[in-house]
């Protein structure tokens, strides 16, 4: 028993230094990692199952109650018996696979014992098998994660090589001779094979323990990159601040070239390949306009899969991920790599936190801009519309009425009062129903008509099925303020006439809004609707406004077209996507 206990140990150190430059291997803890898929738990049974053969084949040779130690076990006499680790191999295996595994486990290391020989086999191939199903099944409670699991398991390792000792009691024949083997390697078996356990277990449980320290430094650096490009991203997706955000990824990461996107160009490109990825020009990578297709992450193994335009590319690997905003896809984020070794699970799970982030910031800073145009629409809304001079003349238009038609006097102040009531409510909401814009505008026109009568004539012509279709507030009041205040103003002979139509194309809607006005200047024409205009007769700060907030909305959905030639009227022409799910709030 003695001679036999330094023997096993030397046994079990060849397995533990096997398990040890396995848990150095990548390929290994992805299998560790992510043994719940069938090619993994294939890879499970195969390795364990590895450990069981090897166990085997190194086992001490007993014969007689004498100890012979060999190198190599290629078979067992019919009168002799090994000692062996074996039931290590088979308990860890099923513990980290489940049943499927150590069972798969089992009966390799099983049928291999039997395969060798010795009037032990039957019992030790049964028993081997046995221990596999069996720590299968408790692997359903066993938590590999629990600071305890390493003791755990070398319990589990101990009552299985001792129901091992009790089969060949029971199964080995001739019986005496059983009886005198079990004496010889039941203490030695029993106690290598549940100390080797625990150092096996105690070497998986590092590599859980490593990744989540390495997880807990990702999560730090993705945080400290996104507090340090917080300032850029907040800017939107603009060429010079993603450059700035792209320079501090590439030097937080380990990635040799960052880039980042919109839906068509390349906004910024630092590190490797800047030669013909550049700033400003369209996207030359087709997996990048898968990303934006699909709106999912894509990994590229090879510069093939990457499917630059350019032959010399020296980046060879790559994730690129999805940039979202409201959950569309506006733009993309890439970490390249110059081989495709260096793309693991740990720089995957780095880039896609950059990328939840970084969509994150990009939506706060859209939040932000809408807060800012909504607050100037609602500013614009309250100045220009609901200036004292306005609701002056609109209460100075009422009390005249109430004398000369109370009737009528009536119906202005319930429009008044849902002119003041659309105020309020587009100053709260994001998107509300074309049927409340178009409240809106007709509360607006009756107080104007009721002061110029017969000045100018509206037409509405709406399509019944897109009144509930969300539009944002203050987009056609604006319109026909306009149209009333400059395009029928001073210089103005005739009637003038302002004819609002919504068509539908498909999954858009069209807003049309003419008028028969004074029209605008060529000079003009180009810059209105893009910048402030400084004139005599306006800014047209409210066609900026509304340009802006359709294009951050919508993005390239939506456009907004103005036409107009001068004493010939303007039109404007809107299109939006048709979206009656909800009510913006």
């Amino acid at each position: 028993m003695l001679q036999l206990l330094p023997l096993m140990l030397e046994r079990v150190g060849i397995l533990l230094i096997i398990a040890f430059v396995l848990s150095r291997m990548k390929s290994f803890r992805r299998i560790i990692h992510y043994e719940h898929g069938w090619k993994e738990k294939v890879l499970l049974i195969v390795v364990f199952g590895s450990f069981g053969v090897v166990s085997n084949y190194t086992g001490v040779h007993i014969y007689n109650e004498l100890v012979s130690s060999q190198a190599w076990n290629v078979a067992v006499d019919s009168d002799s018996a090994i000692a062996n680790t074996r039931i290590m191999g088979v308990v860890i295996g099923g513990l980290l696979g489940g049943p499927l595994v150590g069972s798969g486990v089992g009966v390799i290391a099983g049928l291999h014992r039997l395969f060798l020989g010795g009037f032990t086999a039957i019992a030790c191939a049964f028993s081997t098998i046995a221990a596999g199903v069996v720590t299968g099944f408790i692997a359903r409670r066993f938590r590999i994660r629990n600071p305890h699991a390493p003791w755990h398991a070398a319990g589990i390792g101990i009552l299985m090589e001792c129901a091992q000792m009790g089969i060949i009691l029971l199964v080995a024949e001739p019986s005496l001779e059983a009886w005198s083997l079990v004496r010889v390697i039941a203490v030695p078996m029993i106690v290598v094979n549940g100390f080797g356990t625990y150092l096996f277990m105690t070497i998986i449980q590092s590599i859980f323990q490593e990744e989540e320290r390495s997880r807990a430094l990702q999560t730090h650096k993705v945080l400290h990159i996104a507090d340090q490009t917080l300032p850029y991203f907040r800017q939107g997706l603009n060429a010079s601040p993603c450059r700035e955000a792209a320079l501090i990824i590439l030097r937080e990461t380990n990635a040799d070239a960052i880039s980042i996107t919109d839906r068509t160009r390349i906004l910024a490109h630092v590190g490797e390949g800047v030669d013909h990825h550049i700033a400003l020009q369209p996207i030359t990578t087709r997996l990048t306009q898968r990303v934006l297709d699909e709106g999912l992450v894509h990994k590229a193994s090879s510069g093939e899969e990457i499917q630059c335009s350019s032959a010399q590319c020296p980046l060879q690997a790559a994730y690129v991920l999805p940039l979202h905003v409201r959950n569309k896809t506006v733009g993309t984020l890439k970490l390249y790599f110059k081989s495709p070794s260096r793309l693991d699970q740990v720089e995957k799970e780095l880039a896609e936190g950059l990328g939840k982030l970084f969509s994150n910031q990009l939506e706060l800073a859209e939040a932000e801009l809408q807060s800012r145009l909504l607050k100037d629409a609602e500013i614009k809304a309250l100045q220009a519309q609901v200036h004292p001079h306005f609701l002056f003349n609109a209460i100075n238009t009422i009390s005249v009425l109430c004398r000369t038609n109370p009737e009528q006097a009536r119906k202005l102040l319930q429009q008044l009062s849902v002119f003041f009531r659309s105020n309020l409510q587009g100053a709260r909401s994001m998107l509300i129903p074309l049927h409340k814009e178009l409240e809106h505008v007709e509360a607006y026109l009756s107080l104007e008509q009721a002061r110029f009568p017969g000045k100018y004539t509206i037409e509405f012509c709406i399509d019944p099925s897109l009144k509930e279709v969300l539009v944002p507030p203050f987009t056609l009041q604006p319109l026909v303020e306009n149209a009333v205040r400059h395009g029928f103003g001073k210089g103005f002979k005739g009637t003038g006439h302002v004819r609002i139509r919504s068509e539908a194309e498909g999954d858009t809607m069209v807003l049309i809004t003419e008028d028969n006005g004074k029209g605008i200047s060529a000079d003009a024409i180009g810059a209105l609707g893009r910048e402030v205009v400084p004139s005599q007769e306006g800014t047209g700060t409210a066609l900026v406004n509304i340009r802006s907030r359709i294009q951050e909305i919508y993005g390239s959905q939506a456009s907004f077209t103005l036409n107009s030639s001068q004493g010939e009227g303007t039109t404007v022409v809107i299109r939006l996507p048709r979206d009656d799910t909800k009510e913006g709030a």
